[in-house]
């Protein structure tokens, strides 16, 4: 991050949000589990003006409602190239890949992970993911990953103290 301001923190879903596992019922209704920590997480990269986005090689309903309920800036889903999805974001919001950050979990988050300015991923992602980032969170995805990456980020924008204090303050209900 050498002294960039991220502007973007990015990530896939299934194995960083979730654990990975997909639930499917009788009748083929897929469900997914979300960590209420790792949306606290995103809660707090807004607080602190970051915008955020899902960048997913799936189409879900429950990402999108998930995503509505964070206000996730930006959904793509149904990515297959998901470094092209990213670089496309760059020139939408004329921001440089260095001031993104993304956590990915497998190979296909591989190019994204080494392309940006603080690529990460979630302790159980896959070997190659773990050794193209620069952070590596302890807990598994789908359980704090997010959140913890994200409070390392805000530590080291040197923003930690300013987002607690809107928090403490009540000033960030809103954001919720």
């Amino acid at each position: 991050m050498d002294g960039i301001q991220l502007k973007l923190i990015a990530f896939d879903v299934d194995g960083v949000l979730t654990d990975g596992t997909i639930y499917y019922g009788p009748d083929g209704d897929a469900m997914k589990g979300f960590s209420a920590r790792d949306g606290m997480g995103i809660s707090l990269a807004r607080a602190a003006g970051i915008q955020t986005a899902i960048i997913t090689g799936r189409t879900s309903p429950m990402v999108a409602r998930r995503a509505a309920d964070l206000h996730i800036d930006w959904v793509l889903q149904n990515v297959s190239d998901k470094l092209a999805a990213v670089n496309q974001l760059c020139q939408d919001l004329h921001i440089s890949m260095e001031e993104i950050a993304y956590m990915g979990d497998d190979l296909n988050d591989l190019s994204v992970i080494a392309n940006v300015g603080c690529g990460a991923s979630p302790a159980d992602g896959c070997a190659e993911a773990r050794q193209a980032a620069v952070f590596v969170a302890s807990c598994n995805g789908g359980h704090g990953a997010l959140r913890e990456w994200i409070e390392y980020i805000l530590k080291q924008q040197n923003q930690w103290d300013y987002v607690l204090r809107r928090y403490m303050s009540g000033e960030t209900a809103a954001i919720q």
